[in-house]
């Protein structure tokens, strides 16, 4: 099973730069996006050093001079290529790094055919696994940025007819979530005995959390114009003191990649130009502008609890890559909460910080995510990008408050009715 899950997993990233030129998987847009390319070595490297070269006897590395090309941030493994400098590796070519994944390829189809493979070497397969994951939506969001700053616009993906869906631009139902002392988090991964999830979803804990409503849907591109005619991002009475700087310094008025067409909004997508779509949710936002929608509205983002307290009892559905869209859809017609999986990771006002009793991954494995505990906000959900078996109520995904290049939203919430108090004394 896990043996060909791996090989499903590493055939799809390989399927997403097949339309690629060099060039194409090359370049790098800006500090924060990584080139096709080094995602496709970097994610090849990780089973070569953390898997193959302690796990398979007599394995040879492909390559000794990869580790320092391909290390993200792995500081106890060795020194790496700077990350604001990867698109200067225009050696080696695309084929010797596809070469490279197929030579991984054969050796790990050969020490998971073996027999002998530890519980510890196959818990790090299934990390490998969910890493390559998040890399496939990086590719995805990395080339969309890529494409945004050539002046043709190039599409990713050819547009295509989507299915005529009907329009919904009634204002969101309000969820009553009644709150209490819920349990939050996931139960630390071991093979075969729980499902996978990253060490930063454990342990799970007890919150309390006070009554609270949340809207039954994302707030949609039409609101945010809105928001915008408004003068939403003039104002800075609404805006968060980081985020105001920001605003002023970046010259923000519109989420990114909209672009004013004599008085009609278009977007940049993975499908080239397209007019917004009125219905359908608000993306590539920072936390700073969905805060400020948030005060602007007269509500306020959601804590991570209060979304997974409220997550947790619904499937894990909805509008994310496999859909192949790749592009966030409005909400269907329905009662309750919608949108909760896919479309766009939701921005959450909690910091992503460690749960009770967290404990990193022991070795190499332990940079992965507790390193990054510091300035960051964790969003909620997943994406149109967002790969198929990916998602789920515990997971926590985390960015810098100013970053917008991902598939990230926003849902709304506000305080529920409390109940009333007893006498005191």
């Amino acid at each position: 099973m896990l043996r060909r899950r791996l090989s499903e997993v590493r055939a799809e990233t390989m399927a997403l730069t097949a339309d690629l030129s060099d060039a194409d998987a090359t370049a790098q847009s800006m500090p924060d996006a990584s080139p096709a390319k080094w995602h496709l070595g970097h994610t090849t490297w990780f089973f070569e050093a953390l898997v193959l070269q302690p796990a398979l006897p007599g394995y040879e590395v492909f390559d000794d001079r990869y580790a320092f090309l391909f290390n993200s941030y792995y500081d106890s493994v060795g020194p790496r290529q700077p990350r604001p400098k990867r698109g200067l590796l225009t050696r080696p070519p695309l084929a010797d790094v596809e070469a490279y994944r197929r030579h991984v390829d054969d050796a790990l189809d050969r020490l998971m055919a073996s027999g002998a493979v530890s519980a510890e070497t196959l818990a790090t397969v299934e990390l490998g696994i969910h890493h390559e994951q998040q890399h496939q939506e990086l590719m995805l969001t990395d080339i969309l940025h890529l494409f945004a700053q050539n002046p043709l616009r190039p599409a990713y993906r050819p547009s295509e007819p989507r299915p005529a869906q009907p329009s919904n631009d009634a204002p969101p139902d309000w969820i009553d979530c009644p709150g209490g002392i819920l349990p939050i988090g996931a139960d630390a991964y071991e093979i075969g005995r729980t499902p996978f999830a990253f060490d930063c979803e454990t342990p799970r804990h007890e919150v309390l959390l006070r009554p609270y409503r949340l809207a039954s849907r994302c707030v949609t591109n039409g609101e945010w114009a809105a928001f915008i005619a408004d003068g939403g991002y003039r104002d800075p009475l609404l805006w968060l003191s980081d985020g105001w700087a920001t605003v002023q310094t970046e010259q923000w008025d519109a989420p990114q990649y909209w672009e004013d067409r004599d008085g009609d909004w278009w977007t940049m997508t993975l499908r080239g130009m397209q007019p917004i779509d009125p219905a359908a949710p608000v993306c590539h936002i920072s936390l700073y502008e969905a805060d400020a929608y948030a005060r602007w509205a007269g509500k306020r983002l959601p804590t991570e609890f209060e979304w997974e307290a409220a997550a947790s009892a619904l499937p894990v559905a909805g509008n994310l890559a496999p859909t192949n869209r790749l592009s966030p859809a409005p909400a269907s017609q329905g009662d309750g909460l919608q949108q909760m999986f896919g479309d766009v990771w939701e921005w959450t006002a909690s910091a992503y910080a460690p749960y009770p009793g967290f404990k990193a991954t022991d070795g190499a494995g332990g940079e992965y995510n507790g390193k990054f505990m510091s300035g960051q906000n964790v969003l909620r959900g997943g994406s149109c990008a967002t790969p198929g078996g990916h998602s789920r109520a515990t997971y926590r995904n985390f960015f810098y408050p100013h970053q917008r290049w991902q598939f990230t939203g926003l849902r709304l919430a506000e305080d529920g009715p409390q109940a009333e108090r007893g006498p005191q004394g």
